[in-house]
């Protein structure tokens, strides 16, 4: 495990309380990582103490709101490497969380780190979010709050998430600088998918953006797989950039 002391004083910055044994499974969790990630393309950033500022601690920043909604079901849509569905599983153990994840073989580590890491609570689905939100994918609106990270612009995302979230549910996206940009540009895409953007808060890392859906939403969204990031709802499509 790495050094307690230092983890803590790191994690000063980001308001965060974590017990012992939540270091040293989060600690795990990177070994877990960094051995998967000489296999295959999951992360860039290697450097240790930037992998717990970037990776651990930024998603972590979104436990509070997550416990603010009151979750009772999570999840954590193109979880990738994990982020932020692990660290946010590992810290919630009273939480059902499901990592949502297209690309098989990144399926196949978060299922086996999960196991490895003694996550019953977790479950992964290997699936487009545009076929799971479909009016037949049997996930639409069965969520009452969705996670994201580095999934798209938020106009994308957006459309990608909201029909998965139950109506009066939230979505809880960790953005970049851009963020107050994106939401500008998600004006159209807010009103059409029935949302209002709640609040957004600044953190060491990231811009946290808390979208509230507040009505139902039309059967045509999302659209297509690869639709939504072609041509995103109010935005300039992807090959007119």
């Amino acid at each position: 495990m790495d050094d307690l002391g230092a983890l803590q004083a790191m994690a000063v910055p980001y308001e965060l309380e974590l017990t012992a044994e939540e270091w040293s499974t989060l600690s795990t969790f990177l070994d877990l990582l960094t051995e998967a990630n000489s296999r295959m393309n999951l992360t860039r950033i290697v450097e240790r103490e930037d992998a717990w500022r970037r990776h651990v601690l930024d998603s972590l920043t979104l436990l509070p709101f997550i416990e603010a909604a009151g979750a009772r079901h999570l999840l954590d849509l193109g979880s990738g490497g994990g982020f932020p569905g692990i660290p946010l599983a590992i810290c919630r153990p009273d939480l059902p969380v499901t990592l949502l994840e297209a690309t098989g073989k990144k399926a196949r580590y978060l299922a086996e780190t999960a196991t490895s890491l003694g996550l019953d609570h977790v479950t992964v689905l290997s699936e487009r979010a545009e076929t799971l939100g479909s009016p037949d994918g049997g996930g639409r609106g069965a969520w009452d709050v969705v996670t994201a990270r580095a999934v798209g612009g938020l106009p994308v995302l957006l459309e990608l998430a909201l029909p998965l979230v139950s109506d009066g549910g939230a979505l809880l996206a960790i953005k970049g600088e851009r963020a107050e940009q994106e939401i500008a540009e998600a004006g159209q895409a807010l009103r059409t998918l029935k949302a209002t953007i709640e609040i957004t808060r600044r953190t060491p890392t990231g811009t946290i953006v808390v979208a509230r859906r507040t009505g139902p939403i039309a059967r045509q969204w999302p659209r297509r797989p690869g639709e939504p990031a072609r041509a995103p709802i109010g935005g300039v499509p992807r090959d007119q950039r």
